[in-house]
C-alpha cells in the first residue's frame, strides 16, 4: 500500500477508492506516536467525473499530485493537505491548459473530497466535506453524490429500501448505515419513481467500512459519457 507521509487519525484506518473498472488502491492512515512531530493537515481524495474531459493532472497549489493521468470515473486515494487556504487546479494531462481552478480552505483532521464534474466547456470543481465517522460493530456506512449535471434529482435504492432520496447535482447525502459483509445491487433512480437511470450489481460491501456511491455522465448520452454509478470506499477500519 502506498503511505501517506502528512496524515492523521487512529490506528486502523485505512483510506482508499474502489474505481469503475473494480480495480482497488489503497493509502495506510498509520498511528503516529507520541513523541512525532506532526503537522496539521486535512486529507483531500480527488475524482474526475466530467464525461467529456481529457485525463487530468491534479495540482494542490503548485504541488503536482498524481503520478499518473487521472481518467474519466478514475481517482486519487486520499493525500495529505496541509491546513489553511489552498488552491485547486485540474489541467489537462501533460500540458499546462487549464481545465478549473478552485480554492479550499483545509482544516486540519478534517476529510474532503474533491470532484471535477459538468461537461469540460462549462466544467465545475465540486467540494464536500466528508463526516468521517466509524459504523457500528458489523455495520458500513453509504451515502449518494450526484455529479450530473443534467438528470435531476435522484435517488439510491437497494433491495428496494430507498437511503438516499432527492439529491440533486452537486449535492451528497448522509451517510447511513447498513448491514456489511455481503453483496449488493444498487440501483440510482429518478427520484421519488422507479425509472433506474444507473447500477452497480454485487458490490461487495464490507463492515466497518465507509463507502460512497456517484452518479456521473449526462442523462441523453449512448456513448462513453452515458450515465454510470461508481462507488468508493473512502475508510476501512480494522
Amino acid at each position: 500500500m502506498k503511505k501517506i507521509q502528512q496524515i492523521f487519525g487512529k490506528a486502523g484506518m485505512i483510506g482508499m477508492i474502489c474505481l469503475l473498472t473494480a480495480a482497488l488502491f489503497s493509502s495506510c492512515l498509520k498511528h503516529n506516536n507520541s513523541d512525532d512531530v506532526v503537522t496539521p493537515a486535512g486529507l483531500i481524495t480527488v475524482i474526475n467525473t466530467s464525461p467529456d474531459a481529457p485525463a487530468q493532472d491534479f495540482y494542490l497549489n503548485n504541488n503536482k499530485v498524481n503520478l499518473n493521468p487521472i481518467a474519466y470515473g478514475h481517482g486519487l486515494d486520499y493525500s495529505g493537505a496541509y491546513t489553511g487556504k489552498r488552491t485547486l487546479n485540474f489541467y489537462t494531462a501533460g500540458t499546462q491548459t487549464l481545465t478549473k481552478s478552485d480554492t479550499l480552505t483545509v482544516v486540519a483532521n478534517k476529510y474532503y473530497s474533491v470532484y471535477l464534474a459538468n461537461v469540460v466547456a462549462h466544467p465545475d470543481i465540486v467540494i464536500i466535506k466528508d463526516a468521517i465517522s466509524q459504523p457500528e460493530l458489523g455495520k458500513a456506512t453509504i451515502r449518494l453524490v450526484n455529479l450530473s449535471p443534467d438528470v435531476g434529482a435522484v435517488d439510491l435504492v437497494s433491495n428496494n429500501t430507498v437511503l438516499a432520496s432527492g439529491m440533486n447535482y452537486k449535492d451528497a447525502s448522509a451517510f447511513v448505515s447498513i448491514s456489511g459483509n455481503g453483496n449488493y445491487d444498487f440501483e440510482i433512480r429518478q427520484a421519488g419513481t422507479t425509472t433506474v437511470l444507473a447500477t452497480l450489481t454485487k458490490a461487495g460491501i464490507y463492515a466497518n467500512s465507509v463507502y460512497t456511491v456517484w452518479l456521473q455522465g449526462l442523462k441523453n448520452a449512448t456513448d462513453q459519457t452515458k450515465l454510470a454509478a461508481g462507488l468508493q470506499q473512502n475508510v476501512y477500519y480494522y
